[in-house]
């Protein structure tokens, strides 16, 4: 089955982590998968693209062709591509109202399946041609490692409370603000450092996770937030707000804690979540994901077996 994943070429590593990582969990299967990656930013950029993506496609033949965020959708519209799946993520469906209408429209012209990743994205968007598939966790890449020899890598205090923000703190929607905040009202309790991502290279995210004593998401929306995944999967103590399916990833698992947008609120949860892994350690987060069946080889099934349908 030969698929084409079109997206974005213009993150700090080409084709978004996110996007590369549901390829690789292609890799030994029955499909045979190709990139097409945009390049340009901003709609007037993308549908420049389009015309480029038709000429490819007059080309290059295949079954299936899956787009990555809405205006990936929109590009590979354009560009008549057929059949096509388009996955929205978070930020799509919190977009502004010109975008939320261009996914509206595209989605009645042409698009056969959209991929949502929780329920409550499918519920704000009110399709019918629409499936629900969480992204995927690499349990083989994030898994447990020795914390020791982690934080020796990154040059990391053990002494201290390391607590990891996992997320670039200059996005706003990450809402650095409510970290920083609860983190300082617990600075006469505890000997904390911050640290957060920035120009992480994704092999490296595994190595952070596991210095952490603690790992925190405290975003104002997110779609299905692939840290989280990968953070339980690496069976760390986490404190995040209530946002997406995180309510449902967690489950009643010992050791994740979800919080308001309250700084002193936040700050409780975080002294619980310390609390927790100096007398645990390590939390079951990753029973959990092989419970809701979240490994990326899991997801990619479900995939497959979406695209079989449009053939």
């Amino acid at each position: 089955m030969k698929v084409l994943f079109v997206a974005s070429g213009n993150s700090f590593d080409g084709v978004s982590t996110i996007v590369k990582a549901q390829g690789d969990s292609f890799n030994g299967t029955e499909v045979n998968l190709s990139f097409y990656p945009i390049q340009g930013k901003g709609l007037i950029g993308y549908i420049k693209n389009a015309f480029l993506l038709k000429k490819f496609l007059n080309k290059n033949t295949f079954d299936v062709i899956h787009a990555h965020y809405s205006l990936s959708g929109i590009v590979a519209s354009l560009a008549g591509a057929k059949p096509l799946v388009v996955s929205l993520m978070g930020s799509d469906v919190k977009s502004n109202y010109l975008n939320k209408w261009l996914i509206f429209g595209f989605y009645w012209l042409n698009w056969k399946k959209t991929v949502v990743k929780t329920s409550d994205m499918k519920d704000n968007l009110g399709f019918k041609r629409i499936e629900i598939i969480p992204n995927g966790v690499d349990i083989v890449k994030f898994q447990a490692l020795d914390t020791k020899e982690c934080r020796k890598k990154l040059g990391w205090d053990g002494l201290k409370v390391n607590i990891l923000f996992a997320a670039n703190p200059e996005r706003p929607e990450k809402n650095f603000k409510l970290t920083k905040e609860a983190v300082s009202l617990l600075s006469e309790k505890f000997n904390i450092v911050l640290h957060h991502f920035k120009n992480i290279p994704h092999i490296e995210i595994p190595i952070y996770l596991n210095a952490s004593d603690v790992v925190i998401l405290s975003s104002l929306w997110e779609g299905s937030p692939n840290v989280v995944k990968e953070s339980m999967a690496c069976n760390r103590p986490m404190v995040t707000t209530r946002v997406g399916d995180v309510e449902w990833l967690f489950g009643n698992t010992d050791g994740h804690y979800i919080a308001g947008f309250n700084p002193q609120e936040f700050a409780n949860k975080i002294e619980e979540a310390i609390i927790f892994n100096n007398l645990h350690f390590k939390t079951k987060g990753r029973e959990r994901i092989l419970e809701l069946e979240l490994g990326s080889n899991s997801v990619s099934n479900k995939l497959i077996n979406l695209y079989k349908k449009l053939k």
